[in-house]
């Protein structure tokens, strides 16, 4: 149950993280980045400031994602 909820998480925050930043994305770039951003966040949401359950996976996976669009972004210089 784990791979599904963290693709469904995925998807969720990696459309609003991409509709946050007004960046094109197809389906698969898109929950790509919500599972990278779902990984990244929720480990820093759980670690420094202990938020468990569905809302914070999910507030833990928008944020991840809007922080690696915005690496993304910086680094690659693609806007």
């Amino acid at each position: 149950m784990g791979v599904v909820y963290l693709i469904m998480i995925g998807a969720a925050a990696g459309f609003l993280a991409t509709r946050l930043m007004r960046i094109e994305a197809g389906v698969v770039q898109t929950v790509m980045i919500g599972i990278a951003g779902a990984l990244i966040g929720g480990v820093v949401i759980r670690v420094l400031l202990m938020v468990t359950g569905l809302l914070g996976g999910l507030i833990g996976a928008v944020l991840g994602s809007l922080l690696l669009i915005w690496l993304y972004q910086v680094y690659l210089g693609r806007k």
